[in-house]
């Protein structure tokens, strides 16, 4: 193998967890280089992870300095929570400094194409290269460190290698990992739709139970930069792909958002939410970790895929860099597990959040059901009941536990 003291790092995958990893492996001086099947001008369609956590900007501002003020920048901050319940208004709230007072705001809201664009510019003013075209195809570790060849023909040896290369990693298959979990019931359709220039909505998060103006779907709308997210939750019986006609999305739009944003629709998706995470997050030799999509795949309720995804990369990123320095193999070992530990506690407790708002939202619970029916006809004399209404259906917001060894 390479001399680990010189040997960049390899990071499986190029989008915000394995660019996050490579920057955060830089801060700590630690070379680092990122294989990306994709080619340089890959489509990213979709606005995707538009809702960016505070600390996830905390983390992106320490490990490159600039790099969160920009996405600040140009990030919006909707100052409205509103939720209705079938066409009646149940909570409303609007806060005067709805970022906080902090030196970033609580959340910035925009498309995941200009978070990813500023993350690249990040990489070049680091001198952080990305070999584009660059598959993994195998993945052999040993306990001094790994071999990777890719599509390109390339073989690569790297004392530690990070897969942050998505829900369906070909690292993750190569350690031998296995997701393990379950899929939601219904389907969803998730939609971008232009701002317009006249007239335009007010900057709201807007949830609407059973909206009657749909056929009493579940209907959630929240503003991003140059546009809106709009999330609309399948009936039983419904077929996706017809409803993500051009027709059908035109007139879903209409419907919710007025005439005037019918046309504005760019983008539409329908899928089913997998809620599953690998059985482990590292191999056997301790010289392979996994982050983010690799590692875990979220419900989007309470937006905890691709933060959560940066906390990996972040925690990957110290880990190896003490690893990587190490005289003793136990020592780099265990940093590695404890990496492990944590972020599979982190993973559980962010499925069972996820999963407490993806049941409350389709499951059946009679308890659950009979809740948000008392708290809708309560709304109106107590704010408790509406507020509750308002903030149910995106989980638990508790920070994940810390632990220190978990099953290593």
């Amino acid at each position: 193998m390479s001399d680990a003291n010189t040997a960049p790092v390899l990071i499986a995958g190029a989008g915000p967890v394995g660019m996050t990893t490579a920057l955060a492996l830089h801060a700590r001086g630690v070379p680092a280089t990122i294989l990306e099947a994709d080619s340089a001008d890959r489509d990213r369609s979709g606005s995707r992870a538009i809702y960016v956590h505070g600390t996830t900007l905390h983390t992106l501002e320490r490990v490159h300095p600039g790099l969160g003020e920009r996405m600040v920048e140009e990030g919006l901050v909707w100052p409205t929570r509103h939720t209705k319940w079938r066409g009646k208004d149940v909570f409303e709230r609007t806060y005067d400094n709805p970022g906080g007072k902090g030196t970033f705001p609580h959340f910035t809201s925009l498309p995941q194409e200009r978070t990813e664009d500023f993350m690249h510019e990040a990489l070049a003013e680091a001198g952080i290269e990305i070999h584009w075209d660059a598959a993994v195809e195998t993945v052999e570790s040993g306990p001094e460190g790994v071999r990777v060849v890719t599509s390109d023909g390339r073989e690569w040896e790297t004392p530690y290698l990070v897969g942050a290369d998505g829900g369906g990693s070909t690292v993750r298959k190569e350690i031998g990992a296995q997701f393990e979990g379950d899929q939601s019931k219904n389907s969803f359709i998730i939609a971008d739709v232009d701002e317009v220039e006249e007239d335009p909505l007010p900057l709201e998060r807007l949830f609407h139970y059973d909206d009657p103006k749909v056929g009493g779907r579940n209907v959630m709308l929240v503003p991003f930069t140059g546009g809106w997210r709009l999330d609309i939750q399948c009936l039983e019986g419904d077929d996706p792909d017809e409803l993500c006609s051009d027709e059908n999305m035109r007139e879903f739009t209409r419907r919710i958002m007025g005439e005037r944003y019918a046309d504005n629709v760019t983008w539409v998706s329908s899928y089913k939410f997998l809620q599953v995470m690998a059985d482990r997050f590292v191999d056997e030799h301790r010289r392979v970790l996994l982050a983010g999509e690799a590692a875990h795949l979220l419900a989007p309720f309470g937006a905890r895929g691709m933060n959560s995804g940066v906390a990996d990369a972040d925690e990957a990123a110290s880990a190896i860099a003490v690893a990587y320095r190490a005289r003793e193999d136990a020592v780099a070992r265990d940093e590695v597990e404890l990496y492990a530990a944590r972020r599979e506690k982190a993973a559980e407790y962010n499925l069972d959040a996820a999963g407490q708002a993806l049941e409350y939202l389709q499951g059946e619970n009679p308890a659950t059901v009979l809740r948000k029916e008392a708290a809708a006809s309560l709304a109106d004399y107590f704010e408790v009941a509406g507020e509750y209404l308002d903030d149910a259906p995106y989980g638990p917001h508790d920070a994940p536990p810390i632990v220190s060894t978990g099953n290593y």
